[in-house]
């Protein structure tokens, strides 16, 4: 994840009859009867990896599904588990990992679509040094997050050798990384590898921790079973709109990154094309189980299979009732 802005909170509101969205050809649309917008919190600061529910604004597909959608951008400050369960919000982006500790904390998260079938978690080395095969950062230092010890340090640790002695912490900044060539850091694999090219002046060597093993989905809509079960169609207008838009997004994203600029100003052009193209070459939405089931698509057999991942990392507790944590009931194709 990348990109920041000075304004950590700033809202994008489009409702479903305006001049905004007579402005890009939307025509006449159905209003709806709610008193006020959807509102659904990002993950982080606005950038390609929303690009899919910016563009289901900018083009008017959200409206012409009959919805008033607000979106609200995610940061380094903001806890989404919480706006949600405190009723701040009513969907927000999150991954398995959230699922897991939301159910394990009795927490009513309901997970309704998956839109990233890889996570696009990885990790970034110098080439050139001897470093090829994920196997051989281990005993190199690696510059990870704290949130890496309940997400994928476990499984690197479980499935590669990797020790707790080779972490160093990470603050966002490339400089640690850049300075020792014995070195490895975390980054999704839409935004670091082009930071380090702009700031490096190199290609790193990527590592997508997706095509080791690791098993999450990513960008993930929530919501909380409580607010499913009070508006079903809702949800289900919601997450079949997301899906159009991330399928438009794909096609041109122009419009959404317009909307991602305007929240996210300091986002560039070039970061975003980047992205856009990452989306599409890592297979992020169109991969694994939307090869067949279509974008936003979720298995029983994926989440049951990652939930006793986690288990046997010790990061999930036996015993969980890992279908308390998603619903396949509000996607528009086929299910398994």
């Amino acid at each position: 994840m990348s990109g920041v802005t000075p304004e950590p909170w700033p809202r994008r509101r489009f409702l479903a009859s305006g001049a905004a969205l007579l402005a890009v050809g939307a025509g006449s649309r159905p209003s709806s009867a709610r008193s006020r917008p959807l509102r659904l919190v990002t993950n982080w600061y606005a950038q390609a990896e929303h690009g899919g529910f910016y563009q289901a604004l900018a083009t008017g597909i959200y409206a012409d599904y009959g919805l008033q959608v607000e979106i609200r951008m995610g940061g380094t400050a903001v806890n989404v588990l919480q706006l949600l369960a405190g009723g701040a919000a009513d969907f927000v982006l999150g991954g398995s990992p959230d699922a897991l500790a939301a159910l394990q904390a009795g927490i009513p998260v309901l997970t309704v679509a998956a839109f990233f079938q890889k996570d696009p978690q990885c990790l970034l080395a110098h080439p050139g040094v001897g470093i090829e095969r994920l196997e051989d950062l281990r005993g190199k230092p690696i510059w990870v997050s704290p949130g890496a010890n309940l997400t994928y340090w476990p499984f690197l640790r479980a499935k590669f050798g990797f020790t707790d002695e080779q972490k160093r912490p990470y603050n966002l900044s490339l400089t640690p990384f850049l300075l020792d060539k014995s070195s490895a850091q975390q980054g999704y694999v839409t935004s670091e590898p082009f930071r380090v090219r702009q700031e490096g002046g190199f290609d790193p060597v990527v590592f997508l921790l997706a095509d080791y093993g690791y098993s999450p989905y990513a960008t993930t809509l929530e919501t909380t079973r409580p607010f499913a079960e009070r508006h079903p169609e809702e949800v289900r207008k919601f997450v079949a709109a997301s899906i159009q838009g991330w399928q438009s997004y794909l096609e041109d994203p122009r419009p959404g990154n317009r909307l991602i600029r305007q929240d996210n100003p300091n986002m560039s052009e070039a970061l975003l094309a980047y992205a856009h193209q990452a989306l599409q070459d890592y297979n992020l939405l169109t991969g694994g189980d939307a090869a067949t089931l279509g974008i936003g698509a979720m298995t029983h057999q994926r989440w049951q299979t990652y939930f006793q991942e986690m288990v046997a990392l010790g990061i999930g507790a036996a015993g969980l009732e890992v279908r308390q944590a998603y619903t396949l009931d509000f996607l528009p194709g086929p299910t398994a």
